[in-house]
């Protein structure tokens, strides 16, 4: 075991090192002293920062001194100062090749095979609303489907209501009404759904034949549609629901795991409750675990475009091509403005947690997460919850908030999500299970019963990055293969569905 240091540098030219534990007034670091208590995972001026100069991590911009900065200062939201970004873009200057597995020596794992030929690592029913107005039908319909009552049909994972708080008040296209659209899809066509059931009132403005319509999805013995209204009730939907799922489950259950190639695997890339070893230790890994499944011929999906602000031009030059990369810069650019029009800042982004984590800005936050997309090129750029279909490193647009963006990616058709967490997150996810990566030892032990994966030992040498990594890409196969995950145990993930409502509610 090797002991932790002090403090840790990321790169030469920064003007600030990070604490690995909480540091006395008077501690030498590099040769100055701390002028005062420096919490751990917190940031210390190794040189003078004039007021206005640039504050220098990860060899980037992460903010400005908002007054003169003198050596052994703690450097934290009293003395630095968010500026917009204002870079110029270059477009495949970093591509590094990836070294691709042949086809007959690629990993394996256990999956559902469909008809349609994708591939899934769970095998639900989902009963899908369209309003927020048949929520309450959705979930005494699945819930209705207890432990005892799929005890006979051991390939199902379980009924789940994906029930939401929009799809009526809202205009009848756009933005908003085309992302609900795309949500809707996704999951009605997933591959971890072995059967799905929407379930809608009738007079709201998400119409499910509409959607129908819009997709060419067809109904059949696997995928049932109804109406509140049409059926005449609620308990009477509820009773026609319950038996359509009933009719449902001998059908499922005859879906079983083969061996499918980690190429299928499309991995949602996520963090959450962030701190300053998120960018160190656990992002970093996962990274490192995104570039192994890519070159297995699988999909990593980067999200969260307000947590990328300040390091998009370190993802542009791994565009494989300009248009890549001018889809992503387009992506800031309407976060910009969107913002704007709504009296925000996109500095509104870490949050009180992150920032008690040692994090100050949202150009050091996104530094650190944009490091979860590893190091191969950047091969596709989505809109929020479109279908991913570019194999290896791609991105898609989404906002910060983890269950909103989680919800696209899965819709994307995501079938695993990894997420990293400093602070501690509870969250988990269906249809796809939530893996969870602890940057730090001391909330790993804490919170031992959420967290699947250590990454602290990075931080005191016991690991590397690439062993890490390769752990955690390890782990991609074994729950893909039906491992239950820490928060898939605790049966999280009914109530994490939360579509992204974008624009007026009328």
């Amino acid at each position: 075991m090797t002991s932790t240091p002090l403090f840790i540098r990321l790169d030469a030219s920064d003007n600030v090192v990070t604490a690995t534990r909480a540091l006395e007034v008077g501690t030498d670091v590099e040769g100055v002293a701390t002028t005062g208590l420096v919490p751990s995972g917190h940031k210390i001026a190794t040189s003078a920062i004039p007021k206005g100069e640039v504050i220098r991590k990860y060899a980037q911009i992460i903010g400005y001194a908002l007054n003169d900065i003198a050596p052994g200062d703690h450097v934290h939201t009293q003395n630095t100062e968010f500026r917009n970004t204002d870079v110029d873009y270059e477009f495949g200057t970093d591509l590094r090749p990836v070294t691709m597995v042949p086809e007959d020596q690629r990993d394996t794992f256990m999956g559902y095979r469909r008809n349609n030929g994708t591939v899934g690592t769970r095998n639900y029913i989902a009963v899908v609303t369209s309003v927020n107005c048949s929520a309450t039908a959705a979930r005494r319909i699945a819930d209705s489907f207890g432990p005892d009552d799929l005890a006979d049909y051991p390939n199902v994972d379980g009924v789940v209501a994906f029930v939401h708080g929009t799809g009526c008040g809202m205009a009848g296209d756009g933005d908003g009404f085309e992302a609900l659209q795309r949500v809707m899809w996704g999951y009605a066509k997933h591959p971890n759904h072995a059967g799905v059931l929407m379930v809608g009132l009738g007079c709201e403005m998400n119409q499910i034949d509409w959607l129908l319509e819009a997709y060419g999805l067809k109904q059949g013995p696997l995928f049932h549609t109804m109406n509140i209204q049409n059926v005449a009730g609620l308990q009477k939907t509820i009773d026609m629901g319950i038996e359509k799922v009933r009719a449902m489950l001998p059908l499922a259950n005859k879906a079983t795991r083969t061996p499918c190639p980690a190429s299928e695997l499309k991995v949602a890339l996520q963090c959450g409750g962030s701190d300053a070893w998120s960018g160190i230790t656990a992002n970093p890994a996962l990274g490192h675990a995104c570039d192994l499944l890519t070159a297995q011929g699988g999909t990593g999906v980067l999200a969260e475009t307000p947590e990328i602000y300040g390091a998009e031009q370190m993802l542009t030059r791994r565009a494989v091509s300009q248009d890549v990369g001018d889809k992503l810069i387009g992506l800031i650019r309407w976060w910009e403005d969107y913002t704007r029009r709504n009296k925000g800042s996109m500095d509104n982004n870490p949050s009180p947690g992150n920032k008690k984590g040692g994090l100050t800005t949202i150009l050091e936050k996104s530094l650190g997460a944009s490091a979860k997309g590893g190091t191969s090129p950047l091969t596709g750029v989505y809109k929020y919850a479109e279908t991913v279909t570019a194999k290896g490193f791609t991105f898609m647009d989404s906002p910060g908030y983890d269950p909103a963006s989680v919800t696209g990616q899965i819709a994307g058709g995501c079938n695993l999500v990894c997420f990293t967490t400093g602070r501690g997150s509870a969250f988990g996810s269906k249809p796809a299970p939530t893996i969870k990566l602890a940057t730090n030892s001391e909330m790993f032990d804490r919170m031992s019963g959420d967290m699947d994966i250590n990454a602290g030992d990075i931080l005191t040498g016991e690991a590397s990055v690439e062993a890490k990594g390769r752990e955690i890409y390890e782990m991609f196969l074994a729950v893909a293969s039906g491992k239950m995950s820490k928060s898939e145990a605790q049966g999280l993930g009914d109530y994490e569905f939360v579509p992204w409502q974008i624009g007026a509610v009328m």
